[in-house]
């Protein structure tokens, strides 16, 4: 199964609209099309910005909302334990907790928003992880998908 990385503002992204593709990324992992990959640092980065009093209220959710969130969250990840301290060196420390588990987890994919924000000054290059836009994912995906159902 096909393991990816979602970036924060893919999950917040999801809850704030249920017809876009964010949304529909997160209901394949739900229902077993993806893997998605979690570690500590980042399932507490999730928490955080999904708690925030604004974004709790631009979602329409409550303390009880999140906690059933995040419960899914854990349920469904692909725990990955980041043995190592490299940092790509990205302006934002959460982009680089994101790459630290895109690669420890050997994530095919990075889901964002912030293509940009995920290469620009990295001191590293992740040739392996393709940085893609929710869209771009999707359309990749049923490429790959369609690609497969003929092959069988």
């Amino acid at each position: 199964m096909m393991i990816v990385t979602i970036d924060t503002n893919i999950l917040f992204q999801a809850f704030y609209c249920s017809t876009g593709a964010s949304h529909q990324i997160v209901r394949m992992v739900r229902f077993g099309e993806l893997e998605m990959a979690i570690s500590v640092p980042v399932f507490q980065e999730y928490r955080d910005v999904m708690s925030r009093p604004d974004n709790k209220a631009i979602l329409g959710l409550d303390d009880l909302d999140i906690d059933t969130i995040m419960d899914f969250v854990a349920t469904v990840g692909r725990v990955t334990h980041i043995s190592y301290s490299w940092r790509p060196n990205l302006r934002d420390e959460a982009d680089n907790m994101i790459i630290e588990l895109a690669r420890a987890s050997g994530s095919e994919y990075l889901i964002t928003r912030n293509v940009k924000d995920m290469t620009i000054g990295s001191d590293m290059k992740n040739d392996d992880i393709q940085v893609v836009t929710p869209g771009n994912f999707l359309a990749r995906w049923r490429k790959r998908w369609d690609k497969n159902r003929e092959t069988h």
